[in-house]
């Protein structure tokens, strides 16, 4: 199942009212098409051109971006067409002109696109996605193409930092009631390419077959008379390899009657409240002293990467995270833009390109060209340096570029499985200077140096 799918089930209510869209061509922004209509009727929608995604700055305190949601980007450029439902919604709102809506009925991207691959880290300046073709099929996926890698590299960097904070420690992604429903689903993919290792939310495990679990909330413990019956109902239910909550009353009397229930071989106990650091060691000394010790102990309650660093030394065994994952831990998007930075002047494949670039006051301006990017190691095979030109590529770099083609002739020609995202971001990662997951505020841990 991919997004478009769903959108068509929720397309109408019963009053007939829209819910929702048939496909990904409306996750777009009204100046897409208006510049559409207009450059089909200057004769300059067909000249060849070339977009690039980059970002000019890091979010404050930042030292790595994480590159996510490539796999949905290729799914949305695959599904982005103009069928007659959407056909007649722009006509019915007069949107653009009968000409152009005859163009748009016909869309299908057929140009190329590069791009880093998914989990690799990028940093200011790094041509992280570049479309390639005419100027009206390509500045038609702007909007749709930015809203996706922001929200999803933005997640997958809080990620990263949670992961690398919880030192190979299990993280369970719980964040799927914080955020919109398909978000939540999105921000489950893009949290386990980041580092988390389970989601609690089962659209993203049918989706994207990430692992799931889930046990039990405050609310059953409450349903029963008293604690001993709740926890009697879910080991005799599921087990007594299952979790089971202890902070609904007294922490300490409800891991005793956890392990009375469930016998020494209950799997683990999950804290939600109080100075976790403290409950901890208290829960885990208890256990220890009722023969429980290979139970283990699961926190949650409000952690963000800092509170996960904070109970590093905790006998803490497993951590989930739900508000501050889904929502960027603070940086919710990543600023990243989509430019144009080379034009021809016609369609011709032959024709020369010519850079162009935005020039204004504020830090908002852009670099023309078509670009390369490549990642300089230093002896010891540690990243130094990520270097972005737009000319020949030197000959000590050809074997460290790091855009591979992910599109070609407007046919996908790369489907990668997540796990091999998720283990391509701990390896990159694992490539950058150990500073890089220091969690005080700094600057980014390489420079971008331009050619």
């Amino acid at each position: 199942m991919n997004s478009a799918d769903l959108e068509k089930g929720l397309a109408k209510d019963e009053g007939g009212r829209r819910v929702g869209v048939p496909s990904t061509a409306l996750f777009t922004d009204q100046y897409e098409l208006t510049m559409l209509r207009a450059a089909l009727r200057a004769g300059t929608a067909e000249r060849r051109s070339v977009f690039e995604v980059f970002t000019r700055r890091l979010p404050e305190g930042r030292r790595y971006g994480v590159v996510a949601g490539t796999g949905r980007v290729l799914d949305a450029v695959e599904n982005f067409r103009f069928d007659a439902d959407v056909i007649g919604f722009l006509r019915e709102r007069g949107i653009v002109d009968g000409p152009t809506l005859d163009w748009l009925a016909d869309y299908r991207f057929s140009g190329d696109i590069w791009g880093y691959r998914e989990g690799e880290m990028y940093f200011p300046g790094s041509p992280i996605l570049r479309v390639e073709g005419s100027f009206a099929e390509c500045v038609l996926l702007e909007t749709v193409i930015l809203s996706i890698l922001n929200h999803d590299s933005a997640i997958a960097a809080a990620a990263s930092r949670m992961s690398a904070a919880a030192g190979g420690r299990p993280l369970i992604e719980m964040g799927a009631r914080r955020t919109h429903e398909l978000a939540a689903v999105a921000a489950s993919r893009a949290a386990y390419v980041g580092g988390f290792d389970t989601t609690s939310d089962l659209a993203a495990g049918f989706r994207y077959d990430i692992p799931t679990v889930g046990t039990s909330a405050h609310a059953f413990t409450l349903l029963h008379d008293n604690e001993r019956d709740a926890f009697q109902a879910q080991v005799d239910a599921l087990g007594s390899g299952t979790t089971l909550l202890v902070d609904t009353y007294d922490v300490a009397e409800a891991v005793r009657t956890a392990v009375e229930v469930a016998g020494p071989e209950l799997g683990a106990v999950r804290i939600d409240s109080g100075d976790l650091l403290l409950v901890a060691h208290r829960v885990r000394q208890q256990l220890d002293e009722l023969g429980a010790v290979n139970t283990k102990i699961v926190v949650t309650s409000d952690l963000d990467e800092y509170a996960i660093a904070s109970l590093a030394a905790a006998p803490v065994d497993a951590y989930g995270v739900g508000t501050q994952l889904v929502t960027g831990s603070g940086h919710p998007t990543c600023s990243m833009v989509y430019k144009l930075v080379a034009r021809a002047h016609s369609a011709d494949p032959k024709a020369p390109l010519h850079a162009v670039a935005k020039k204004s006051l504020g830090g908002k301006t852009s670099i023309g060209g078509r670009k390369w990017a490549a990642r300089r190691v230093d002896a010891e095979g540690y990243a130094e340096a990520e270097v972005v030109g737009t000319g020949p590529v030197p000959a000590d770099l050809l074997d460290r570029q790091l855009l591979v083609e992910l599109v070609k002739g407007g046919e996908v020609v790369v489907r990668e499985p997540l796990d091999t995202v998720r283990d391509r971001h701990v390896a990159a990662r694992a490539g950058l200077p150990m500073s890089a997951i220091q969690l005080s505020r700094g600057e980014p841990v390489i420079p971008t140096v331009y050619m």
